[in-house]
């Protein structure tokens, strides 16, 4: 092996002699593989978990301040009465930002999949009329409370619950995917950083001898481990944008495969422009890490072996 450029130059640079350190070559080696595995991987968790937390955002901005209203009474007429006298009372109530009675058609609409039609069986099925209110600002527990004392004097069949009950268990379960995710990305990195050290470790004992006849020419354990960390740069580099590229590919198939469901709530985890962003730094992010780890490791080893 000619040793001879690396010793004269103050920053060894990738040349013939420098490329040999490596036991094998980059391609064929395992290290981009696997970069672009955990790339991959990475970048779909990333996805996932910024995509959940949108979906999040949206339905509580969505539910802010919602309440819903069901006036239940069997007798059409009396059930008609008490839901105008609701809109009318809700309607000019302080706090109360915006009153609507839900038509029965599409009330009919939403409960077909599990009632049937409904729409021509009313007297038969007796429904509860719907109103949906909004309330400014905040919606507190004493808030709630006041409402549904205030409204249920004027209004005895009125049932007043906040929407946000309804969808605590979606948010606690949505909660519980973002974790899972961030423990992807936290494993998927740790996966990662001990890959590279067995690389490291390896490229390292297969080059030992050469390794000696550097340092007795007047190499440093910096020039060695740049040597190294150079090659396993890009080694990462080529990995990463290889794992970017299919973890964006999955993402963009999945968000194809959600939007077909046509729900509202899933509508809302479309990824924006800063998501985009973050997921791209992923690949990034790998190649440093995958850089340092690789420094770290080579000089770590250096000064124990020599």
């Amino acid at each position: 092996m000619a040793l001879g450029p690396i010793i004269r130059r103050g920053t060894p640079r990738f040349g013939n002699s420098a490329s040999r350190m490596m036991p094998q070559a980059r391609i064929a080696g395992p290290m981009p593989w696997v970069m672009a595995i955990m790339v991959a991987l990475t970048v779909m968790a990333a996805g996932a978990g910024l995509a959940l937390s949108n979906v999040a955002s949206g339905a509580r901005a969505e539910i802010a301040g919602g309440i819903t209203v069901q006036v239940v009474e069997g007798a059409p007429a009396s059930r008609e009465r008490q839901a105008r006298r609701a809109v009318t009372f809700l309607s000019g109530y302080e706090g109360v930002a915006s009153v609507r009675r839900v038509p029965d058609a599409e009330l009919a609409a939403l409960l077909e999949p599990w009632l049937g039609n409904v729409a021509n069986e009313r007297e038969s099925v007796p429904t509860p009329a719907l109103i949906d209110v909004r309330l400014s600002g905040p919606l507190t527990a004493l808030r709630l409370r006041e409402l549904r004392n205030a409204l249920v004097a004027q209004v005895p069949a009125a049932r007043l619950d906040a929407q946000a009950r309804w969808l605590g268990p979606v948010f606690d379960a949505i909660r519980s995917m973002q974790f899972l995710a961030a423990g992807l990305v936290i494993l998927l990195a740790a996966t990662s950083v001990a890959a590279v050290w067995l690389a490291a470790r390896s490229a390292l004992g297969s080059n030992r001898d050469t390794i000696e006849v550097i340092h007795h020419l007047g190499g440093t354990d910096g020039q060695i481990a740049s040597i190294f960390q150079r090659s396993i740069g890009i080694d990462a580099t080529l990995g990463g944008v290889a794992g970017l590229a299919l973890g964006v590919g999955a993402i963009f198939i999945l968000g194809q495969q959600f939007a077909a469901l046509g729900s509202g709530l899933v509508a809302g985890g479309t990824l924006a422009l800063l998501d985009w962003l973050a997921i791209a730094a992923v690949p990034l992010a790998g190649v440093v890490l995958a850089i340092l780890t690789a420094r770290f490791t080579v000089i770590a080893a250096l000064r124990r072996m020599l």
